[in-house]
């Protein structure tokens, strides 16, 4: 029968846990040391940290015990002296076989420790101090999840600023290793907008699609703009649709795939660049492809995207001769007619033909679809107002 809180029984009781709670306390740590490898493998301090916060376990459930109503709080007591450095050392699965442990051992020496009467009583106050024991061990991780995840995030979003900012060293990759970064070759990055809500939830979203897709990835939240590099990428296209679904409304940008998280801040550059002049091209692919906003991106001030066109259109044109450049300018300038460039040329229509296929060879740009050929009018202005200058 259990004992009520005026019981004349439970002051005999509660003295006699207390004589009890030293050996209580040396049996607990004596089977955490036979039946657990990972207490054993613990550093001597650690060992004695737990061995305090086994003691302070039964004290507190012997106050309790005393009197239920007016006892402190069970966190507090039993946990509040326990460094906290040692959440890092013992996980939560730890912490709770030690309580188990712990209460199992109170429990195989109730019937030594107390009388016969106050058995039951005691049992059952030992089962309702374990619920309690049980909630304050997770909310003493709780807590320290919740710092250590406040402190990542602020740390990841110094990552991902430097990446963007061209900062990017051995201190960084350093540190993006800390939070768990672990590709070593292929890497991009993609820009958008935050979506509305809480942007914690895109994060979130973006991390856990990554994870499904075998990539890394590091997030930040930049005002309106949701950054994210990404690691392990084969197919960048691939990679930015599997975290498209969580940002915000507008454009999506990919930057160029880099070999490391080092030279990231190439990738970074283009993408930004990118994001700022996809407005001019409403109907992009979302997302898209920072090399397929070269256009736009020219005529947005980029000297970068300037120098691309050149060096990847212009120029292998030129090198390319047989006609080519010839042939794409009044291919051009006829609106695409084969017949008029052919007679514009002089030459047959067979062979206009066989030139615009060379043209797609060489700049990997179709002049008969209306995308390539707006950029490849854009790369014969670049190139002829720039020339080798722009290489």
């Amino acid at each position: 029968m259990a004992l009520d809180p005026v019981s004349p029984g439970r002051p005999a009781a509660t003295r006699r846990l207390e004589k009890a709670i030293g050996g209580l306390t040396q049996a607990a740590v004596a089977r955490m040391d036979e039946d657990f490898s990972w207490f054993r493998g613990l550093t001597a301090e650690a060992r004695s940290w737990i061995g305090m916060i086994a003691g302070a376990g039964i004290s507190s459930f012997v106050e309790w015990f005393r009197d239920p109503a007016d006892s402190k709080t069970v966190s507090a007591d039993v946990f509040g002296n326990a460094p906290r450095e040692l959440t890092g050392v013992v996980t939560l699965h730890q912490t709770v076989e030690m309580v188990r442990t712990t209460i199992a051992v109170v429990e195989a020496h109730i019937e030594e420790v107390v009388s016969t009467r106050d058995v039951p009583a005691v049992r059952e106050a030992v089962m309702l101090y374990s619920r309690e024991i049980a909630f304050a061990a997770a909310e003493v991780y709780a807590r320290a999840a919740e710092q250590r995840g406040a402190w990542d995030a602020r740390l990841e979003a110094l990552i991902v600023d430097s990446v963007l900012r061209g900062e990017a060293d051995e201190a960084v990759r350093s540190r993006a290793t800390a939070l768990g970064w672990a590709s070593t070759s292929g890497v991009c990055v993609v820009l958008g907008h935050t979506p509305g809500g809480d942007s914690a939830i895109a994060v979130d979203g973006i991390k856990r699609s990554a994870r499904d897709s075998r990539l890394d990835a590091l997030c930040a939240v930049q005002g309106d703009r949701l950054a994210v590099v990404l690691g392990g990428v084969d197919d960048p296209d691939k990679a930015a649709s599997a975290v498209a679904p969580h940002f915000g409304s507008g454009a999506i940008v990919i930057g160029p795939l880099v070999e490391d998280l080092l030279v990231a801040s190439v990738s970074a550059r283009a993408a930004v660049a990118g994001l700022r002049a996809a407005i001019a091209w409403p109907e992009a692919p979302r997302p898209v492809s920072s090399d397929d906003l070269l256009p736009e991106r020219s005529l947005a001030g980029d000297g970068h995207a300037r120098r691309q066109l050149v060096s990847t259109v212009y120029q292998p044109l030129v090198e390319a001769g047989s006609g080519l450049l010839e042939t794409l300018t009044a291919y051009l300038d006829t609106s695409g007619s084969i017949e008029a460039t052919s007679r514009q040329l002089f030459v047959h229509p067979n062979t206009v033909r066989y030139r615009l296929r060379r043209i797609a060879d060489v700049t990997g740009l179709a002049p008969s679809e209306a995308r390539d050929a707006y950029t490849l009018r854009i790369a014969l202005t670049l190139g002829r107002l720039l020339g080798t200058a722009a290489l």
